[in-house]
C-alpha cells in the first residue's frame, strides 16, 4: 500500500465517532457474545458466500432482466425461513424476518443488475453472458446482503422487531427504487431505517461514508427564448450566463480525478476542496432550435445542498433586466434525480457501533461530497425513510485488485464479503437493541 493510501486511511474524525460511542455505551444491551457469534456463523458461511458471489458473476443480467438472478435470491431466503415477496418494480424481491417480539424495524437494501460491457473479465470465473458483466460489484452488494439475512436468521430468537432486505433491480439507470416504491413496495414493508452499502476502491477493512450528501447533486437545466434574428446573442449570453454558475477555477486541482485520494485535498480531509462547489459541464452545453423556439441546455453539478432551489429565480431575475427580456419563455430543470442523503444523527450512530466492535482505524469518515456524476437511487428510499449508504471498500492494492467501480480492470477482494457481513450484521444488532 502506498503512503498516500495509509494517510487517507489513518485521516478520521474521532470527535465524530466519541459523540456517537458516547450515545453506544449509554443505551447498549448487547453482550459482546453475540459479535463473537456473528464473526463465526459468518467464517461457517464464508465459503459458500463465495460460491454465490461467483454464481452471480458469471450469469450477469442487465438492468430490467434480472430473472434468474431474483429467482436464486427468492430461493435462498426462503431456505432460511424468510417471508418472501417477489416481482416488486420488476424484478425486485423482499425478505421478511418477522421476530415475533416488539421493537425497531429495519431494512437492508442491495442492487442485484449487472451493466452491458465488452470489456473482457479480469477473473477465472468470467461472465457467461456475452456483453455483460458485474464491473460494478453488484453481485457482491447482493451477496453481502444474503449473507447478513442469514446471520440474521440464525440469530432470529436473540432479536426482536422485524428486519426487511430489499433486493432491487435496475440501480444503474436510476430507475429500480422508484420502480418499487411506484409498486407499492411501502405498502408491504414499514421500516423505521435503511440501510444499504456500495462497493468502493478502499482496502478490505475499511468502510466510508458521511452524513448528509455524499454526492453532488446533478441536474439539466433548460433555458428556452423565442426564436429571433438575435439567436446568436441569445446563444452566447445564456452560455456565458450559465458558465458563470460555476464557482471552480478552471486552473482548479478539483478537475483531476486522482485529487479525490489526495489526503491533503481529497475527500477525507477536513479542508477538502470537493466541498460547496458548483460546475457546468462544458460538453453538455448544447443548443436545440425548433420553429418557435431556441433552447439552451447544459448539465450542473452542485454539492450545495439546497442550491437547484435558487439557481432558476437568480437566472430569471437576471434575464429579467437584459435586452432578451421579452424573447424569454421559459427556465426549467428537464433532467432531475433524488440525490443520496445520509441522515445525521444515524450517520452518527451506525459508525459509532461499528467502531466500538471492529475499531475505529477501519472508519474512514468523509468529508467533501463526490463530484463525478456518481450517485445511487437508494436516495429514493432515504426520501422515505432515514438511512446511511455506506461504501465497502474491496481493493486489495498488494495484490494488484481494485475495486473502482465501472474500471476496465475492476475486480474485488472476496475477504470484503466477511468484512460486510460482519460490520453491518453488528450494525444491524445494534440498531434493534439500540
Amino acid at each position: 500500500m502506498t503512503s498516500n493510501k495509509k494517510a487517507i486511511i489513518s485521516i478520521l474524525t474521532l470527535q465524530f465517532l466519541f459523540l456517537g460511542l458516547v450515545s453506544w455505551g449509554q443505551n447498549t444491551t448487547i453482550k459482546t457474545s453475540i459479535h463473537t457469534d456473528i464473526q463465526k456463523h459468518t467464517n461457517i458461511i464464508f465459503d459458500s458466500l463465495v460460491n454465490i458471489r461467483r454464481d452471480f458473476h458469471m450469469n450477469p443480467e442487465v438492468s430490467g432482466k434480472e430473472q434468474r438472478t431474483s429467482e436464486k435470491i427468492a430461493a435462498y431466503l426462503s431456505s432460511l425461513g424468510f417471508e418472501v415477496k417477489k416481482g416488486i418494480g420488476g424484478y425486485g424481491v423482499v425478505g421478511i424476518l418477522n421476530t415475533g417480539k416488539k421493537g425497531k424495524r429495519i431494512a437492508w437494501r442491495a442492487d442485484i443488475d449487472a451493466m452491458p460491457s465488452d470489456i473482457p473479465d479480469v477473473v477465472t470465473f468470467s461472465s457467461k453472458n456475452v456483453g455483460v458483466r458485474h464491473i460494478c460489484g453488484h453481485d457482491v452488494n447482493t451477496t453481502i446482503a444474503l449473507g447478513i439475512a442469514n446471520v440474521m436468521a440464525s440469530q432470529k430468537e436473540n432479536l426482536t422487531g422485524v428486519l426487511y432486505f430489499i433486493f432491487q433491480p435496475s440501480e444503474e439507470p436510476y430507475t429500480g427504487a422508484k420502480a418499487m416504491i411506484d409498486d407499492g413496495l411501502f405498502e408491504v414493508i414499514t421500516p423505521d431505517e435503511i440501510y444499504g452499502l456500495h462497493i468502493g476502491p478502499l482496502p478490505t477493512t475499511v468502510i466510508s461514508t458521511k452524513p448528509e450528501l455524499m454526492f453532488a447533486d446533478y441536474k439539466t437545466l433548460s433555458i428556452s427564448f423565442k426564436n429571433s434574428v438575435e439567436n446568436e446573442s441569445v446563444i452566447a449570453y445564456s452560455k456565458a450566463l450559465i458558465l458563470s454558475l460555476q464557482n471552480v477555477e478552471p486552473s482548479s486541482k478539483f478537475w483531476n480525478p486522482e485529487s479525490l485520494l489526495d489526503p491533503n485535498i481529497g475527500l477525507a480531509n477536513p479542508n477538502t476542496i470537493f466541498k460547496n462547489f458548483t460546475f457546468v459541464s462544458q460538453k453538455s452545453l448544447t443548443v436545440e432550435k425548433t420553429e418557435g423556439k431556441i433552447a439552451i441546455k447544459a448539465y450542473i453539478g452542485s454539492s450545495i445542498e439546497k442550491k437547484f432551489d435558487s439557481i432558476i429565480p437568480q437566472l430569471k431575475h437576471e434575464i429579467s433586466n437584459s435586452k432578451f427580456a421579452k424573447k424569454l419563455i421559459d427556465i426549467k430543470y428537464t433532467y432531475e434525480r433524488a440525490n443520496l442523503y445520509n441522515d445525521k444523527k444515524l450517520t452518527q450512530n451506525s459508525l459509532a457501533h461499528i467502531g466500538h466492535v471492529y475499531g475505529t482505524e477501519n472508519i474512514m469518515l468523509l468529508y467533501g461530497e463526490m463530484p463525478d456524476y456518481r450517485g445511487d437511487d437508494f436516495a429514493y428510499y432515504q426520501e422515505q425513510v432515514p438511512g446511511v449508504y455506506f461504501y465497502l471498500g474491496g481493493s486489495n492494492f498488494e495484490k494488484g485488485i481494485v475495486s473502482m467501480p465501472h474500471a476496465p480492470n475492476f475486480q474485488v477482494d472476496e475477504s470484503c464479503i466477511k468484512t460486510g457481513v460482519n460490520y453491518f450484521s453488528s450494525l444491524i444488532i445494534e440498531r434493534l437493541f439500540e
